[in-house]
């Protein structure tokens, strides 16, 4: 036997049957997702490093710092002490002595939520996503750029222009924020649209613990950014102001955001003034992140004319009650396994046990007549869980696209309008 032959065959499994012998491949792994854990800190940080978000900063001690508040915040919901959205944002912020608080600060008494996909056969995150319950509060306002049209006229020339002005807008209405999705490059575009599953996951999980988040959800989309970590927007228009790399003011951040009060402009700032190669970019994605735009999008995610002051990505926003996704996530009990032949329904189905621990996965399932969600044995065992226990249910079919509906053709003298005209029937003598 050559080495090929040998190394393909053991990685297949014989076994008798009714004929001499059958190949049987192993089965994939399931995917799943759950809470972050310390053990994650390695890759978290690894992934950070392939993206320059805010709220996942290449910072291992930040990151283990999330790590910790996401399983006190899984922690408080399991046990039904997580604050109330509205109350966090009502409830003033201690005195600040060190001027403006960084992102650490503003979002401290807000409860952050960090995902990670992995699969049953490592169980090692394979990426993750976040989810924060509230972005700043009215002390200490989310900052961004908001855009706006400029129309001038000139009399004496009979002509006129327009002009897209960027000026500095402080938000106080503390929305919900989603963010920090990272995947692996190597499981992107991965038919089980895992960068699906890790997005839609927060939806899922804001619509089983509504009281926890906003009525209105923000996701801070990332600009065009170079591989080496540069932003024309902010190389043309941010660093005039102040004298910090893109990469240097974004991890500053998380630490003070006074610098960006104290020496950004206040006035309109005509953006017809920038390269036409930076202006182009303003309200604009990179590519890795259009897919990501899209799907938020399709969600009901719309652009309101808002930017970061940094790379000028866009910011989406969307009224959290008028998420499809969250109108079909509900709690139902767990019924009996099932045969995976009889699992039709696309969902979501997840267990947040008494402990914090939270697993969901993105598998078939069965909604019987009395009400239980029904999966199979394996699905059961990822989720750590038995029959009875309560579990988080999204219906996916509301994502799937909706057949076209066919256009009725008009009638004519109450026939069709194709074809020859009925025969008149001879009358009987």
């Amino acid at each position: 036997m050559t080495r090929q032959a040998q190394s393909l065959t053991a990685n297949l499994i014989l076994f008798p049957c009714d004929t001499p012998w059958r190949l049987h491949f192993p089965e994939t792994p399931l995917f799943y997702i759950r809470r972050a854990v310390i053990e994650d800190l390695s890759t978290l940080l690894k992934l950070a490093k392939m993206v320059h978000f805010i709220n996942l900063p290449a910072d291992r001690d930040i990151i283990s710092q999330k790590v910790i508040r996401s399983r006190n915040s899984f922690n408080a919901v399991a046990a039904g002490t997580a604050a109330d959205a509205a109350t966090i944002v009502e409830t003033k912020p201690p005195r600040q002595t060190s001027g403006t608080p960084g992102m650490g600060e503003i979002t401290g008494r807000s409860e952050l939520f960090m995902f990670v996909l992995a699969d049953t056969d490592s169980s090692g995150c394979l990426g993750t996503s976040q989810l924060i319950s509230c972005m700043g509060n009215p002390e200490s306002p989310n900052v961004c750029l908001r855009l706006e049209r400029r129309e001038m006229f000139s009399t004496s020339l009979q002509t006129g222009t327009s002009h897209t002005v960027a000026r500095l807008y402080l938000d106080p209405s503390a929305p919900t924020e989603i963010g920090g999705l990272v995947l692996q490059p190597s499981y992107r575009g991965h038919p089980q649209k895992l960068g699906r599953f890790l997005s839609i996951v927060r939806f899922h999980f804001m619509g089983l613990h509504r009281s926890a988040f906003r009525d209105e959800i923000l996701a801070e989309m990332m600009g065009q950014i170079t591989p080496d970590g540069h932003n024309l927007f902010w190389d043309f228009f941010g660093r005039r102001f102040i004298p910090l790399s893109y990469i240097e003011a974004d991890r500053l951040c998380q630490y003070s955001r006074e610098f960006i009060m104290s020496l950004l402009p206040r006035d309109d700032i005509y953006l017809s003034l920038l390269p036409p190669e930076a202006r182009a970019g303003v309200g604009q994605v990179g590519p890795e992140t259009v897919p990501a735009r899209r799907l938020l999008e399709k969600l009901g995610f719309e652009f309101r004319g808002f930017v970061d002051p940094f790379d000028a990505g866009p910011y989406l926003h969307a009224t959290t009650d008028t998420i499809p996704l969250l109108k079909a996530t509900f709690s139902a009990t767990l019924g009996e396994p099932v045969a995976a032949s009889k699992c039709k329904t696309p969902g979501i189905i997840s267990i947040l046990h008494d402990d914090g621990d939270f697993i969901a996965v993105n598998q078939p399932c069965l909604l019987d007549d009395s009400g239980h969600v029904r999966v199979t044995r394996e699905v059961l065992e990822t989720l750590k869980a038995e029959p009875g226990q309560n579990a988080g249910v999204s219906d996916l079919t509301v994502l799937e696209p909706k057949p076209p509906v066919p256009i009725k053709e008009p009638k004519k003298n109450g026939r069709k309008s194709d074809g020859p005209p009925p025969r008149k029937r001879a009358r009987s003598s």
